[in-house]
């Protein structure tokens, strides 16, 4: 397929602790099978994938980001401009829970102020060695304004879905001009000047109204 009529989503991340399924979580979700040999990411490692959401065609940049502290420099460098991100921790793992306010505040400030963040607890499959609730990580999504999501990388559960719903939280905030492609640093690149009429018929009048001076 030709990027002509696709809507480019320039930079997406998955952030949270080693071990927690990232890079699983992303091969899961652009191959559609489970990495059986996962290593921890050194550095950062990109995948892209182009989806449909509501009739629109969408392409994924994705930066699957190193979980471990000193790789932390590194990967902070990945954030700016970022549209999305997928916020990740292990269930079966307290520890990973509780750095998630470490990863959250440094993706509010290193990227996008209008980044969408859909939070995942992954490793839905291991429910009998769960450390964290469901209820629990609700309650965190929630304070901090947060989707959230419960996925499995093994067995594909919600992998797609929340690519999906985070992509359709982005192209909302377009269609209400509540972000702005146009603006340098938004993460956001057209694949077809048409779809720019993605931005809201208000917005549209409005630009339109200032040009001829009305």
């Amino acid at each position: 397929m030709s990027l002509y009529g696709i809507f480019l989503l320039g930079l997406f991340l998955v952030i949270g602790n080693a071990g927690t399924g990232k890079s699983c979580l992303l091969h899961q979700f652009i191959e559609k099978k489970f990495k059986d040999d996962s290593n921890h990411t050194i550095g950062v490692e990109f995948g892209s994938k182009i989806i449909n959401v509501g009739g629109k065609y969408v392409k994924l940049q994705i930066w699957d980001t190193a979980g471990q502290e000193r790789f932390r420099s590194v990967t902070r460098s990945y954030y700016r401009g970022a549209a999305g991100a997928l916020l990740v921790y292990d269930i079966t793992s307290r520890e990973t829970y509780n750095a998630l306010t470490n990863w959250l505040t440094d993706a509010r400030m290193l990227a996008s102020q209008n980044i969408v963040i859909i939070l995942c607890g992954n490793k839905k499959d291991l429910d009998a060695d769960r450390e964290v609730t469901f209820l629990e990580a609700s309650r965190f999504a929630q304070e901090n304004e947060l989707m959230f999501l419960e996925t499995s990388a093994l067995t594909g559960e919600n992998v797609e879905e929340a690519f999906v719903q985070c992509a359709r939280k982005i192209l909302n905030k377009i269609e209400s001009g509540e972000l702005d492609p146009e603006r340098m640093g938004s993460g956001i690149q057209y694949g077809d000047a048409a779809l720019r009429q993605l931005r809201s018929p208000r917005r549209a009048q409005a630009e339109s109204a200032q040009e001829c001076g009305c």
